[in-house]
Formats: C-alpha cells, structure tokens, sequence
C-alpha cells in the first residue's frame, strides 16, 4: 500500500512524525508492506515551488492508496493566482471526498465537565453546502455585489445528499443501528428539505436502523447534555463542520477528534484541528488527532481492499490510544507529562506489546 503524507504547516510536521512513527511500528506488527512518500505542502511548498499545492501532487495523490494531510495554514491562503490554494479544500474537492467521517468519544484518564461516556460519530457531507470555495465547477459562490453587499450561495443536491446518507448508514450497521438527521429544515425548506428526504429514502433501506432527526441549534443542545444517546449522526457541510469541534472537545480536547474524507475511489487522513502556529516547534502538539485519523484510513483500507490485518493494525492503535490516555502516557493538553515526539514513540511501543 502506498500513502502520500503532506505534513503541512505550523504543528504539521511534529504530529506527522509521530504519526509516522505510529504507522511503522503498525507495520512492523501487522506485516502491512506501507510505502510512505513524502512531500511539501502548504508554505514549505510555496516558499520552494511558489504554489501551496503543486499539480503533480494530484496525480501522486490518485495513484496512492491513502493521503494522509497534516493541518494547513488554510487561513494564510487567500490568493489562489498567487499559487496560495488550501490543501484540504483542494484534495477534497479533486478527489470527490465526499464523506467527511468524525468519531467522537471520551477515554478514561480524562476529566470530562459534567459529560456521561459517550461513542459517536459524525458523518458529514463534504463537497458542497455553504462552502464557497468547492461547490462551483468555476469561481467562487461568496460575490461582493457593492462594498456594503455579501451574497453567499448555497449548493444542496440529491445525489450528494443520497451518498452522505448511505455512508452513515452503512456506518450505523457496523456499529449501534441509530442514524440521527440533523437539518434547518423548519427555515431552509427547500435545501435541508431534500436533504430530510434522501435520508429518509435512503433509510427505507436498512429497517434495522432507527432513525430520527434533530434541528440542528437543537442538536447542538442535545449533545451537550446527553452525547451517549447518539451514535451516527449524518449531516450537511457547514452544520457537520461545527457540530464535530463540539463533539471532538466534549471528548476532552479536539486533539483526540480523528477524522477521514473518503469518497468511492480515494481516501484522506486528516487531523481535526489546525495548525496551531502559536505552538509550532514547541514539541507541546497532541499527536493523537492525526495518529487516529490515520488509523481511520488503516480501516477504511482494510475494508476496500478486503486486507484484514490493516483493520487489525487500526483496532490496535485505538486500543493503544485508549490504554496510553488511561496510563497518562499523552501530551499535557489532556493531562498527560510527554511532548510530542514522546507521545508518539512511546504510543507506538505501546501498540508492539498490546
């Protein structure tokens, strides 16, 4: 299997070794044959190629098994003819990541503010919505009409929102068998609407599933309160981009929030968070966010490829994760007394003996 790591900026490159270091000791174990390829992204690329993402990359990407995408700079980039283009946004859209998959979940050895265990996950649609910058074939669907005037477009389709559906459910049925629908329906009749209605259409074919289905200001009060009553929870771009940093930090820190973007024929590992510039180089950095997204991708792996021993080798970084948080074996961030580089050596001699 051949994965193309882009570190990226600010924390990138520290959490992506870790995860390197992770990802080779999984090797070691399970006999996976990885083939890793570096490459620059972001400002160490457009400082080098004068453009973030260079075009060649795409192809790299296609022809790889997995791309694993340390955190961007994405704010820094504003000018795409100046080559500033946003990694994640790029990637997402070229390869149709359509399926942005968020769990979220607590771990012992974390102190939790008034919040039951709880296991879920978020899937959330990822190639159209409010974002401006991907759901147009050409240009941008934010317009300044005068100085004083902003006009945003949202882009709603069925067949995007029959896709996102069948990923949750297909999800729910390898895990509690409860997929919850979270919308504005009540105000955004016509978009979230349709998006009720492929769910629902898409419901209709897994009857062992129990479906409901949320507001989604509701829905932010709901997790708050009771995040064990969940288990999948399928949702547009922009709804599902906010409510998983709600469900990543009620797990204790968005540093413990994985997250993969797969689509039908590619796949993409990616930390939840940002890249964090104000504690770059500081060895402070949790690594675990990118190291449990690479594991997603592991999965995702095994289950395409029908190759059992990398869904072994993901089950057995969750496991070391979770027996590393319990032992305090993790960055201050979450209670724990070891850097970054520390965090990922000694998680992955964890996983060697678990």
């Amino acid at each position: 299997m051949r994965l193309l790591v882009l570190a990226g900026d600010g924390i990138g490159p520290e959490i992506t070794a870790a995860t390197l270091h992770v990802l080779r000791a999984a090797d070691a174990r399970f006999g996976l044959k990885l083939e890793i390829f570096e490459e620059a992204v972001g400002h160490e690329s457009l400082t080098r190629f004068g453009t973030t993402v260079r075009p060649e990359l795409l192809a790299a990407a296609r022809e790889a098994d997995g791309v694993i995408l340390g955190p961007a700079a994405t704010y820094d980039f504003k000018d795409e003819a100046k080559g500033e283009i946003n990694p994640s946004a790029f990637f997402r859209k070229q390869l149709d990541l359509f399926a942005n998959i968020r769990p979220a979940r607590t771990y012992e050895g974390v102190t939790f503010k008034s919040v039951a265990p709880f296991d879920l996950v978020v899937a959330r649609e990822n190639t159209e919505g409010f974002y401006a910058d991907r759901n147009m074939e050409q240009g941008n669907a934010e317009l300044l009409v005068t100085p004083d005037v902003v006009v945003s477009l949202r882009r709603i389709t069925r067949p995007a929102c029959a896709r996102i559906a069948r990923a949750a459910f297909e999800l729910a049925m390898r895990r509690k068998r409860h997929v919850s629908i979270v919308h504005k329906a009540n105000v955004l009749k016509i978009g979230d609407g349709m998006f009720i209605e492929e769910c629902r259409r898409v419901a209709a074919e897994f009857p062992d599933v129990t479906v409901d289905d949320f507001i989604v200001d509701a829905m932010m009060a709901h997790v708050v309160r009771a995040p064990q009553k969940f288990d999948v929870i399928v949702t547009t771009n922009m709804y599902g981009d906010i409510l998983t940093d709600l469900t990543a930090e009620l797990s204790g820190s968005i540093g413990l929030g994985g997250a993969l973007n797969a689509g039908e024929k590619h796949a993409m590992a990616q930390a939840a968070h940002g890249s964090a510039p104000d504690i770059a180089g500081k060895d402070l950095a949790n690594p675990f966010s990118l190291i449990l997204s690479a594991a997603l991708l592991l999965d995702w792996l095994g289950r395409r490829k029908n190759a059992k021993p990398y869904s072994d080798a993901a089950a057995a970084i969750g496991k070391a994760i979770e027996s590393a948080v319990r032992d305090l074996e993790m960055t201050r961030d979450i209670g724990g007394r070891l850097g970054t580089k520390a965090a990922g050596e000694a998680l992955a001699a964890r996983l060697m003996k678990t």
